[in-house]
């Protein structure tokens, strides 16, 4: 058995982790055969691979990124590029592809599952919005990147008698913003899923001036208010049809020293939230997805990914895993109301 592994869309810490446990448990203990493919999804639509046997993933579990590389690469949005992929993965003698990777990595894998290919998906994204799984690896880490910088933010405020606004990412789903912001003692949290009113932020704000002590909202990049739409960099779309967000943070400043006549200013953690070490949660979570993903290979159990329900480890259908995305609940969203202010 040769078993093809990639990881796809955008990096973060874990991914060596389950690079790791596959080769590990398909080598040692099922005597497979594994090839990396480079960049996400070019690799296979290209024939771009590197060796993995076990030496290739020693002293990879503490590592962020992917020693495979990543990549936005879109193979449905190429020209006969699943056929490619088949004819590439045939040449090579692929006997089953495991993909590593968030909504739209899986989406392909399930495209690519349901034109005859044997793939087993992973489910990556610090967003932790896909569905069928409690959480994704990366998510963990992220969190505390961002509640570590928060707490930064509090002394820096009040030393200065300012409002901070700490942008995180979180396109569609508040769940960084909200694990975050709760974690941190923020007082206001802002996410796509609840469109926010720029009163009631601003009331907030003199609310907490009030006390002397200083106002820290934490906003996902991907909110927006009530009458108006996400704050776009450019018009510009990657290969899945997704615009570049960023700039409510600002937005945000602006309007706060309008109305209030103190200072604010804007923190934007982008990719920092992505690199780095990955947290002991995820470098175990990530660990016992790997083992499981390979066991899926093992088991001919194809089309499905591996998912965390409670502390067991699952296997769900790709269709089922990319039907929708994983939004934060209104009724979670109402537990972190009741510290704004």
């Amino acid at each position: 058995m040769r078993v093809g592994v990639l990881t796809g869309g955008g990096d973060c810490p874990g991914l060596n982790a389950v690079i790791r446990a596959v080769v590990r448990k398909g080598v040692q203990v099922f005597g497979y055969e594994f090839v990396g493919f480079r960049a996400g999804w070019r690799g296979p639509l290209e024939g771009d691979t590197i060796a993995l046997d076990v030496q290739a993933v020693r002293g990879i579990l503490p590592r962020g990124g992917t020693i495979l590389g990543s990549s936005r690469t879109n193979p449905i949005k190429v020209e006969g590029g699943i056929e490619k992929i088949k004819d590439n993965l045939a040449g090579l003698g692929v006997d089953a592809l495991i993909a590593i990777g968030g909504e739209d990595t899986l989406g392909v894998a399930r495209e690519l599952y349901e034109n005859g290919v044997n793939v087993v998906g992973v489910p990556k994204t610090i967003d932790n919005d896909l569905n069928a799984t409690d959480y994704t690896f990366g998510f963990d880490t992220a969190v505390n990147i961002a509640m570590e910088a928060i707490d930064r933010l509090h002394t820096t405020a009040e030393s200065h008698h300012r409002a901070l606004i700490c942008e995180v990412m979180g396109r569609h789903a508040g769940w960084i913003a909200l694990h975050a912001g709760m974690a941190a003692g923020a007082n206001v949290i802002l996410i796509p899923e609840r469109p926010f009113d720029m009163d009631k932020v601003v009331e907030y704000v003199e609310s907490r001036f009030k006390t002397r002590y200083a106002p820290i909202i934490v906003v996902s990049e991907g909110a927006h208010p009530i009458d108006g739409q996400m704050q776009i960099q450019t018009g510009e779309l990657d290969a899945f049809g997704h615009v570049r967000l960023g700039g409510i943070g600002q937005r945000l400043a602006d309007e706060i020293e309008k109305r209030t006549g103190k200072e604010a200013r804007a923190t934007v953690l982008g990719h920092i939230q992505r690199g780095g070490t990955p947290s002991a949660f995820d470098r175990v979570l990530a660990t016992r997805f790997g083992l499981q993903a390979i066991d899926a290979v093992r088991d001919g159990d194809y089309g499905k990914m591996v998912a965390l329900r409670g502390t067991d480890i699952a296997r769900v259908d790709l269709a089922e895993a990319t039907s929708e995305l994983k939004t934060v609940p209104p009724e979670r969203y109402a537990e972190a109301e009741v510290f704004f202010g």
